[in-house]
């Protein structure tokens, strides 16, 4: 399998991260981020043709990103 994009991996651990601060701290402005980053992930194009696989290695313990 392809490494994962450093774009989709940098927008997951984003989203991660947006997630636990709103659960904190609720605000418009992190649900909105939230809202913009799970499109972002959900939506890349690494996952036109992909297979569960794909998804399941996004949520793996760590990421191999490409060099780009």
């Amino acid at each position: 399998m392809s490494p994962i994009p450093n774009d989709l991996a940098r927008a997951h651990e984003e989203w991660h991260a947006t997630y636990w601060q709103l659960a904190v701290r609720p605000r418009n402005v992190l649900r909105r981020r939230l809202i913009r980053l799970s499109a972002e992930v959900l939506f890349h194009p690494y996952w036109q043709g992909r297979r569960s696989e794909a998804w399941a290695a996004l949520h793996g313990a760590s990421h191999v990103r490409t060099t780009s």
